[in-house]
């Protein structure tokens, strides 16, 4: 039987126990995550274990890059599920503060999010990447560490984020480890949890249209083409609204142009009342 992780709530018991690594030349790796843990928060504890000698996890459902309209209040959260599964992987320390400790009375300082946060996902909650970025800056400043390590499925998140450390000059390194996938192709997610089985069937069509659009532009298919296509068949496919489906420039995620660069396709979908995002490389 796995033994149980520790779990710090407040910065000043975060600091007494990563002082303690640090004076023994211990590096430090931290995985952001909002708890609702499934198999790809696992992947991503288990690379952080390999980068460095110790690996903290946050559990933090950060309201600030929540709109008033979006899922906060229902967000899934399974605190005692979380913290067995990150003892069974070993993971070294949980740092889950309540709103009150991240966000003490009278705080006012935001991050703004640079460039990459100007459309996509910043067009539909506009609001959404500031709050991202000052709530890991606000965990780098915490944890101090020397790797952050994150997924792909939120990529631009991961752009945001990278020009934000480049920007700042913060002294860690960004790690991106693949989407983990269902055998399916459904990119894991805690709100895959909201749909129906119906919904779930259907799901998977969403990885499969990215995935064309991105084998369709490499054949040298015109972009707007492939992704009219995309959208035609994933309304066919029962997707009540698409906010968008795009190619983009995989670094600063400008419009696609040019040859000789490196493309990511990036798209978000609403199935019943569960929005969906995915991406793959061109």
């Amino acid at each position: 039987m796995a033994e149980s992780v520790k779990i710090v709530r407040t910065v000043r018991d975060l600091r007494k126990v990563t002082a303690k690594w640090r004076k023994a030349g211990k590096t430090v790796a931290l995985v952001p995550t909002m708890g609702a843990l499934h198999a790809g928060h696992i992947s991503l504890v288990r690379l952080a274990k390999k980068k460095a000698d110790k690996a903290v996890v946050s559990i933090f459902v950060n309201p600030t890059q929540f709109a008033p309209h979006e899922d906060l209040a229902r967000y899934p959260r399974d605190e005692a599920g979380d913290l067995e599964k990150l003892a069974k992987v070993g993971a070294d320390l949980v740092w889950s503060p309540s709103v009150e400790e991240m966000y003490p009375e009278g705080t006012s300082t935001r991050i703004e999010a640079g460039s990459a946060a100007a459309d996509l996902e910043g067009a539909f909650r506009p609001h959404h990447f500031g709050g991202v970025a000052t709530v890991c800056c606000k965990l780098f400043n915490q944890v101090t560490p020397d790797f952050a390590i994150f997924g792909e499925k939120d990529y631009q998140q991961l752009a945001v984020l990278r020009q934000m450390v480049r920007d700042l000059d913060m002294p860690l390194k960004l790690v991106a480890a693949p989407i983990s996938r269902e055998k399916d192709g459904l990119a894991l997610s805690s709100r895959n949890a909201y749909l129906t089985e119906a919904e779930r069937a259907i799901a998977p069509a969403l990885y499969a249209a990215v995935s064309a659009v991105a084998r369709k532009v490499a054949s040298g298919t015109p972009i707007e083409a492939a992704t009219s296509e995309a959208r035609a068949e994933l309304t066919a496919a029962g997707f009540q609204k698409i906010d968008y489906i795009e190619v983009r420039d995989a670094e600063t995620l400008v419009m696609a142009a040019g040859s000789g660069k490196s493309f990511r396709v990036l798209a978000a979908v609403w199935l019943g009342k569960t929005r969906l995002i995915d991406n793959v490389a061109v």
